[in-house]
């Protein structure tokens, strides 16, 4: 690992106890709102932190600013359901369209780590085809830049986070610096169905510690991976990149809303952020800023920082803002056996089947779906059960059986289209601005994939032995939404994820994404930020003006 420790140092700066973890912010640098640091950040999820975390370790002036608060796992996260809603972005936003889509647990996050701090630590590559979607499947878009030039970053990612699985036969085959953990009740329910399905297994990836890491531990598997890890086993950007960036002079202003970016109506210049932090509206100056506030809240922010010169909103002159913003179908099938699974037991990924992942040329449908164990805990099981139309007497009775279930979960690779987008709303939230208008509908290729995923799922369940099987559709993980292109009449930035209209202006979160492919997209957000933040530091050493 002495690889890793030379360009990140996190796991072995925080300390060992987890009741300290944030041992490093008292001493934090802070910058005044006068400095004009070199970047400021907006957000502090996945792409803002690892974007952050590589420019302070190259001795940039940076500072990340997010809207919620510096977490402490120890205090601040509990395991229980009802208790963790506060780290889901619950502010008010308006969804439309046919097929609207619910915000919130499962797709966006609040305060440092983003909403890394509470996935399930799923954190699966793309494969190469994904970045060429409408070249060879001819549907979706094809990305500016291929998968060759993600590997060495997905590659170090992996090793950062780290990731534990065994070696993954699929899209471009590779293995993972950690060993795979074991496998709970449910994953071998997952297994024992697909062994008798034909259909090829694997356990992992997951970027949960499986060995000590640093100062951080093993796995505990205490189950509760999606209201925080309390132990630092599962990686999220506050552990993983944060204490890094700090010790390299970088500061995270929490509680600090970004309201707008402020440009130069002149030169057409970024010149830095407006903000409120405790009521009290400040402008952090700064030579470049950096928008990492994933899906919904990065559109909004530019087409809140409308102008004289883009009186359509920041970077909207092609009315690319907001628009192709996907989500990925999530289906989840669960299953009853007579024995006791104990699905709670683990984490909630731990065995995956990207069998079905490219598109099949015997199929009516294009792309495809992966499919992975998940275990919806009592509240989100009981939400399962309730879809089904059991109420009363019924919903008592399946709660009672819970540990006889077992849950697999697919993510379907629904496509991009330009009437999925983010507009403002008429409505207002505190701070007086217009909130996010999220309109949603689903095209007959995403109908498809989701009764195809439903029909697999249910299959390998009965395989293993389920004798009753019930189905919820629902949706998971946003991307897209200021997506990178060849030029800015199709997306809002290059294949550096700078935006084509200001050239000091960058947008590093998964809004960035063309197409999302079957996976979650924590991994390959990570991987996009570095690869920026390495773009950025080629283009300063050759003299390219910031």
């Amino acid at each position: 690992m002495s690889g890793v420790r030379d360009r990140n140092e996190s796991a072995w700066l925080i300390p060992a106890r987890p009741d300290r973890n944030h041992g490093l912010q008292p001493g934090m640098r802070r910058f005044d709102d006068d400095d004009e640091v070199d970047v400021v950040i907006v957000g502090c999820g996945a792409g803002g932190s690892t974007l952050l975390q590589r420019l302070a370790r190259a001795g940039w002036r940076v500072v990340a600013l997010d809207a919620g608060p510096f977490w402490d796992p120890e205090r601040d996260w509990v395991s229980d359901e009802a208790g963790s809603h506060h780290l889901y972005w619950t502010e008010p936003r308006l969804i439309t369209g046919d097929d609207p889509v619910p915000l919130g647990s499962n797709n966006s996050g609040r305060g440092v780590g983003g909403s890394m701090i509470h996935y399930a630590g799923y954190t699966p590559r793309f494969h190469p085809s994904d970045f060429r979607t409408l070249s060879t499947d001819g549907v979706g878009a094809d990305w500016p830049l291929a998968y060759e030039d993600l590997k060495p970053y997905y590659q170090d990612i992996e090793e950062e986070l780290p990731v534990a699985g065994q070696d993954w036969p699929w899209g471009d085959p590779h293995s993972y610096p950690q060993n795979p953990h074991p496998v709970s009740g449910n994953g071998e329910m997952f297994m024992r169905g697909a062994r008798a399905c034909g259909i090829t297994a694997k356990v992992g990836p997951v970027a949960i510690s499986n060995g000590r890491f640093g100062n951080r531990p093993h796995c505990i598997y205490r189950g509760f991976c999606l209201q925080g890890c309390k132990v630092n086993a599962k990686a999220s950007p506050l552990i993983t990149h944060i204490p890094d960036a700090l010790a390299h002079g970088a500061e995270v202003r929490a509680n600090a809303m970004v309201t707008r970016v402020a440009v130069d109506d002149v030169s057409g210049r970024a010149t830095g952020v407006h903000y409120v932090k405790d009521g009290v509206e400040h402008v952090q100056r700064a030579r470049m800023v950096a928008v990492a506030g994933y899906s919904i809240e990065t559109p909004r922010l530019l087409l809140n920082s409308a102008s004289a010169r883009f009186p359509d909103g920041l970077c909207n002159n092609q009315d690319q803002v907001g628009r192709y913003l996907m989500v990925q179908g999530a289906p989840q099938t669960a299953g009853r056996f007579d024995e006791e699974v104990r699905m709670w037991k683990a984490p909630p990924p731990e065995v995956s089947t990207e069998q079905f992942y490219e598109t099949d040329p015997t199929k009516p449908y294009k792309r495809g779906f992966s499919v992975q164990t998940v275990s919806p805990l009592p509240i989100t099981w009981s939400e399962h059960v309730a879809a089904q139309g059991y109420w009363g007497a019924a919903l008592r009775e399946y709660m009672s059986d819970y540990p006889h279930w077992a849950c697999l979960g697919a993510l379907c690779e629904f496509l991009p289209q330009p009437g999925n987008r983010v507009t403002l709303a008429d409505a207002k939230d505190q701070h007086g601005l217009p909130v996010a208008q999220f309109s949603y509908s689903q095209c007959e290729n995403d109908r498809q994939l989701l009764d195809a995923a439903q029909k697999v799922m249910e299959g390998i369940l009965h395989a293993a032995g389920a004798d009753e099987v019930m189905t919820v559709k629902r949706n998971a993980h946003l991307v897209g939404g200021a997506r990178m292109a060849a030029d800015e009449h199709d997306g809002v930035v290059d294949g550096d994820c700078r935006t084509f209209a200001v050239p000091n202006l960058l947008v590093t979160d998964g809004s960035v994404l063309p197409t999302q492919g079957s996976a979650n997209p924590a991994l390959t957000i990570m991987a996009v930020a570095a690869r920026a933040a390495d773009r950025l530091l080629a283009g300063a050493r050759a003299g390219v003006d910031r």
